[in-house]
């Protein structure tokens, strides 16, 4: 069996991501980059797809583990019958190769260890050719090698599946294992790590506090909201500023069901919020990179804007699937890329709501955005009556659904305010007017007056969570009696305390029919609640979901209340981001309930 989803931490060195499970094992591993395939793949299927473990040889399961203080380094304490161990984990900011650093100090007495190698690349799926070379040990199959080195005495114990090192650490004895990549036609590293582990661990360490201690919250929930920026700076490709929506692929919605997804590159859905969420937080730079990305990424004809996109910008993400992996848990197909194919409305106000955030802070802004933004609000103009496949990216035939149409007024009010500032107002009557009619439309269509509550969908009374970001995009304040309303209404979608995406008209995509709840909803619905004036039951609903925080404060996409469990693609950094913007909310709940189209989003 798999180990659960909780009990997986992350490190990252800004360009790819391990999973380290509570057994010592790294079970997820893709080499260089977030997206490429992987090296470890026990995640997905078992030991045999590739796996490297480090654990005393008597084996079991750390006592205790935590991330040190503000940083992304994790202390896993170890006890035995001879003797107690820490290992500490971490990837140094890249510099020039990928490096997993695995440095294991003796606490007390004796500790017998083992560190147990099995790669296997192409997805889990190439057995390598492997060799020593001086004091490495190197595996090398197709465009990739992977060097093992180790800066003391190891016993070489041979297996013919997997690199078997022994080794025994007393009290107060270090002793560190690296693993490297490089591409298979370079010369030989000296060693996998450039410098001493201890200067790498230190270094790391420094850089992680320097970075954690720009943050600006200051609130009752600082702890988390750091852990979860520092799990969405783990999430950002540094060459180019992307940040990936998770860094694993097909952990399963529902498990044994076939929703598995790879969540590994970049959606234009969570531009806007992640945008706010760098900013308020105060990491400015960052900001302005994932603009720049952005910006770069969405050039072009603006009817071939897609809704998601590679940590590079690339368009073509073919997804294949890896019937020689059996699945977490079983759950399958496995998927490696994703569908592009998807018309959504919704991602051309993300774009224009990004930028014009982008603008109110400050950030400078090429003179050929504009143009694009012309270009988009032109296409805008004569396509915003279709139907799309809305922000679930449902399947089955287009409708008109109501949170679309919501963002289309975005992209149309936030035109209007850049053209006024900016000084740029040719073709603002077209935008206002375009903004004024999508507004009554989806008072009109989008409500229900039984349920006194917006829907999902045109003339359908299926409930959507997308309809509580009406009052944070300013659609309508929170005092307005139909968000009141909503939300009231929404409530119906509660899940044992979290809510549901949609209830069960929402759509044909609940097959399987064992969804969690969504992270994010939950945190939608408490900013909702508080944006209505709802302030003790916003908290509660936002410490409920710190509550389901794994034992290092990581969060999935979602949250099986019945039984007890993450589910779905993890580290999530829609959930992380969304749990930031709502403990800012929460801190001035009472400017949330005078907001309106004219509010600032923060």
């Amino acid at each position: 069996m798999n180990a659960p989803i909780e009990d997986y931490a992350l490190i990252s060195d800004l360009e790819t991501a391990a999973m380290v499970g509570r057994d010592g094992s790294v079970d997820w591993l893709c080499l260089p980059r977030f997206d490429s395939p992987a090296c470890l793949a026990a995640l997905l299927g078992g030991q045999d797809n590739g796996r490297w473990r480090l654990a005393p040889v008597s084996g079991g399961t750390c006592a205790r583990r935590s991330y040190r203080a503000d940083t992304l380094v994790m202390d896993s304490l170890w006890r035995t019958p001879t003797g107690t161990a820490r290992v500490i984990d971490f990837m140094p900011p890249r510099a020039d190769v990928p490096c997993i650093v695995r440095l294991v100090e003796g606490v007390s007495g004796t500790v017998d260890l083992r560190s147990e190698l099995r790669l296997r690349f192409h997805q889990g799926r190439v057995v390598p050719w492997v060799r020593d070379v001086g004091h490495c040990t190197v595996a090398v199959a197709g465009p990739d090698a992977v060097w093992l080195g180790s800066d003391g005495p190891v016993r070489d114990r041979g297996d013919e599946d997997a690199t078997v090192w022994e080794f025994t650490v007393t009290a107060g004895r270090r002793l560190a294992l690296t693993l490297g990549w490089t591409p298979s036609h370079r010369p030989a590293p000296p060693s996998p790590l450039s410098v001493p582990a201890e200067t790498a661990l230190k270094e790391t360490v420094d850089f992680w506090r320097r970075w954690a201690g720009k943050c600006r919250y200051q609130g009752p929930w600082r702890e988390a909201v750091v852990r979860s920026l520092i799990t969405l700076k783990a999430l950002t490709y540094a060459p180019t500023g992307a940040i990936v929506a998770a860094p694993t692929t097909s952990l399963p919605g529902a498990i044994g069901g076939a929703s598995n997804w790879d969540s590994r590159f970049c959606w234009l859905r969570d531009s806007t919020r992640t945008l706010s969420c760098l900013l308020r937080s105060g990491y400015r730079d960052e900001a302005t990179a994932w603009l720049d990305w952005l910006v770069r990424t969405v050039a072009g004809d603006p009817a071939d804007l897609q809704s998601v996109y590679g940590v590079k910008g690339q368009r073509l993400l073919p997804e294949t699937e890896a019937p020689w992996l059996s699945g977490y848990e079983g759950s399958r197909p496995v998927r490696f890329g994703t569908s592009v194919g998807f018309f959504q409305l919704d991602v051309y106000g993300e774009v224009m709501d990004t930028l014009w955030l982008s603008l109110r802070a400050g950030i400078p802004m090429p003179a050929h955005v504009w143009e694009l933004v012309e270009s988009l609000m032109g296409f805008l103009l004569r396509h915003w009556r279709e139907p799309d496949q809305g922000l679930w990216q449902v399947s089955g035939p287009r409708r008109q659904f109501v949170h679309s149409k919501v963002m289309v007024w975005v992209a149309a009010d936030r035109a209007v305010r850049m053209g006024e500032l900016l000084g740029r107002n040719g073709s603002s009557g077209q935008w206002r007017a375009m903004r004024d009619e999508v507004h009554r439309q989806v008072c009109r269509e989008g409500w229900d007056t039984a349920q006194r509550s917006f829907v999902q969908s045109y003339g359908a009374p299926g409930l959507d969570s997308s309809a509580l970001l009406i009052p944070r995009v300013g659609f309508l304040p929170g005092r307005d009696e139909r968000v009141r309303g909503t939300v009231r209404a929404l409530g119906r979608l509660g899940h044992g305390g979290f809510l549901r995406r949609y209830d069960g008209d929402g759509g044909p995509d609940r097959a399987d029919g064992a969804e969690g709840a969504f992270v994010s909803c939950s945190l939608w619905y408490a900013d909702a609640l508080a944006a209505t004036g709802h302030r003790q039951q916003a908290r509660d609903a936002f410490e409920r979901v710190l509550a389901v925080r794994n034992d290092v404060g990581l969060l999935s996409e979602q949250w099986d209340p019945h039984a007890g469990r993450q589910l779905g693609n993890a580290p999530k950094a829609f959930s992380h981001v969304a749990l930031v913007e709502t403990a800012f909310g929460l801190s001035s709940a009472s400017a949330w309930s005078r907001r309106g189209p004219e509010a600032a989003r923060w």
